[in-house]
């Protein structure tokens, strides 16, 4: 405990020392602005979380807090990748504490091995060893790693033999968890015609049928075929698919969204324009974010905020993965897509609204089910499997860009609050229909409950 407390000073001295010199006490400025500005991130496991979030989240909208992030990953592959970190950081932290089983082969570390180091060493490895796939800067990893490291003391033999060992346990701990995502689908050269699209995605329209935005990115084409952190495969929890386009059950989604999704709406109060809004930020930066103060506020230590983290973003990055594999075997048609062309999907109770367009731009993949139901469906039930229970506070943040300053925290009593939330923040926003709402949390769920089920036990 006094190894912890002098190095944590030794760490928060250093934050102040930004541009200092090498050596002890100078943390580099990227470091520094990445994961001292948060409160929670001044333990190894929560700085170097920060750490991997802003390697792995693009720069985004926010100043100081926004140009922090240096990674180019979307939500749904940024998922599957703070996954792959998160269980470097935890087998790191169960390799030196104990109480705890294992992600990948752990080695068994000394008595007097450095967590920091450790923790260190196993994030810094794994992010630099995904470094061409991630495609952000890794002259930022090496000075932040350098600038981190030079905080651990070695002054004494002791403290020298201790980092060592840190060193050590982190280098093996990295190698275990990239060695079983060797040619795992990241990275990979897949195009639309690689998954098999029905008639209507890349010609002439069809009914129901999602095409993709001609002037932007198609996202989320390597999600499918990505091995799975923790499912046996991406298709094990596959929803039944949309409702038919001939369904009442279609047409009373089509017509909510249609009305309260609208740019213009008049029936969506200045409130629920806030909550689309605020969802419509980097849910992995968010979602990181409120994990980190959440493992604070519940006064877990080391090795239970690297477990909290660890099952949250397996279940997340799962999640993602299973999600678009759903969507690219659907490939369901947007809101923006289908209420212009309503004339032609065979329902009387749907009528077109060629001028319709929702509040944002939408992204660029198919509809159903909602990424975002998915994803922070399946955060919660880990989290809710973790805690053994849904009565936990926990609070989110959000950058959107013009979102009024009140409306950019909130705060939940109960851990399902977010998922009623999101889920009607994507028909607010104008992006999905209610059903793919409910089944991409549906599926998010399960997968967040098997992951809970079958991985990050207590030992015994």
């Amino acid at each position: 405990m006094k190894f912890r407390l002098a190095f944590l000073a030794v760490l928060l001295g250093a934050v102040v020392l930004v541009g200092a010199g090498p050596g002890v006490g100078a943390t580099p400025p990227r470091a520094t602005q990445c994961a001292a500005n948060y409160p929670a991130a001044t333990t190894p496991v929560a700085f170097w979380s920060t750490e991997a979030r802003c390697a792995i989240v693009p720069a985004g909208p926010g100043g100081i807090l926004g140009s922090e992030n240096f990674g180019n990953k979307f939500p749904g592959e940024a998922a599957v990748y703070m996954g792959i970190v998160h269980v470097a950081i935890y087998d790191a932290a169960v390799a030196v504490e104990g109480g705890y089983q294992p992600y990948a082969a752990t080695p068994t570390a000394p008595a007097d091995t450095s967590p920091e180091a450790a923790i260190a060493t196993a994030a810094y490895d794994t992010l630099t060893g995904l470094q061409p796939q991630l495609g952000g800067n890794p002259t930022i990893l090496v000075n932040d790693y350098a600038g981190y490291m030079a905080a651990v003391p070695d002054g004494t033999a002791a403290e020298q033999v201790a980092k060592q060992n840190g060193i050590d346990v982190g280098q093996q701990v990295a190698a275990a968890v990239l060695a079983l995502r060797v040619n795992d689908g990241r990275g990979c050269s897949t195009t639309l015609q690689n998954l098999d699209p029905p008639a209507g995605v890349l010609g002439a329209p069809v009914a129901g049928v999602w095409q993709p935005n001609a002037t932007g990115m198609v996202l989320g084409l390597c999600l499918p075929g990505m091995r799975t952190l923790a499912l046996q495969s991406a298709s094990q929890f596959r929803p039944g698919g949309p409702n038919a386009l001939t369904s009442q059950e279609y047409a009373d989604d089509f017509n909510q969204v249609k009305n309260l999704g609208r740019i213009d709406s008049t029936s969506r109060t200045p409130d629920q324009t806030n909550e689309a809004r605020f969802w419509t930020d980097h849910d992995i930066r968010q979602w990181n974010d409120g994990l980190l103060k959440l493992g604070h506020d519940q006064g877990l230590d080391l090795v239970q905020t690297a477990r909290m983290l660890a099952m949250a973003h397996v279940a997340g990055g799962d999640a993602m993965i299973a999600c678009f594999d759903a969507k690219y075997h659907y490939w369901f048609w947007r809101p923006y897509q289908a209420i212009p062309q309503a004339d032609n999907d065979g329902n009387p109770d749907t009528i077109a609204d060629p001028s319709w367009q929702p509040i944002g731009a939408t992204p660029n993949f198919p509809e159903y089910p909602s990424a975002h139901a998915c994803h922070s469906t399946a955060v919660v039930e880990a989290l809710d499997a973790l805690f053994g229970t849904d009565k936990v506070s926990l609070t989110l943040t959000s950058r959107t860009p013009g979102l009024p300053d009140a409306a950019r925290v909130r705060t939940y009593d109960r851990l399902h609050d977010v998922v009623k939330d999101v889920d009607w923040a994507r028909v607010l926003v104008g992006f999905h229909f209610r059903n793919s709402d409910l089944q991409g949390s549906a599926l998010g769920g399960k997968v967040g409950r098997y992951v809970a089920d079958n991985y990050f036990h207590p030992v015994g």
